[in-house]
């Protein structure tokens, strides 16, 4: 098998702890019909892949990461779970570096009992819809964009609990593509 692999003009590639397929090799493996999954699901995690080379925070690259392992590895609950985590925690990040201040006095607005956040973790204290709501005034989100992530939150929502919602790779897709061009593409990581 090695030597097969090792002929393969880089569709496999040793690594310490055996063989890996590269993404090439992927793509050629669905493209002679063995992988089942659309072209455009995997388009998208190539698309998130990309934008992983320009995540620079250690956390959030971790979820990112783990996002795409779940989506290549059909856990399609999983994916969606984790890449909403990336995106939130990026949101998080921008919030906490660029406009804590105006969050804050925004949160005050929609709930006298807020206590002001100074961290990532002081934000991750609201409901993460109530988040996406007090973004809008203050600019960093658009209208359309938190309805947008409202859904995908919806989404996460139903995939992060037992029921009988049921996806399939062009949902995890249309997920993860919502989350790239809305988040990932708009805010450093």
């Amino acid at each position: 098998m090695s030597d097969v692999l090792g002929r393969s003009g880089g569709l496999g590639i040793r690594v310490p702890s055996g063989w890996e397929l590269t993404d090439t090799g992927k793509n050629h493996l669905r493209n002679l019909g063995v992988e089942s999954v659309s072209p455009a699901a995997m388009q998208v995690a190539a698309d998130l892949r990309k934008h992983l080379d320009n995540v620079q925070n250690v956390t959030t690259r971790a979820f990112v990461e783990e996002a795409i392992k779940c989506h290549e590895a059909k856990l399609y609950r999983s994916a969606i779970v984790m890449s909403w985590v990336a995106a939130v925690d990026v949101l998080y990040r921008e919030v906490v570096a660029n406009h804590l201040a105006a969050f804050n006095t925004e949160a005050h607005k929609a709930n006298a009992k807020w206590k002001e956040a100074v961290n990532e973790d002081g934000l991750a204290k609201m409901q993460e819809a109530d988040f996406l709501d007090r973004l809008v005034p203050i600019g960093i989100i658009g209208k359309n964009v938190k309805e947008e992530l409202a859904k995908a939150l919806k989404l996460r929502n139903g995939c992060g609990h037992p029921n009988s919602l049921k996806i399939e790779p062009n949902m995890v897709a249309s997920h993860i593509e919502t989350l790239i061009l809305n988040v990932f593409e708009q805010f450093p990581a």
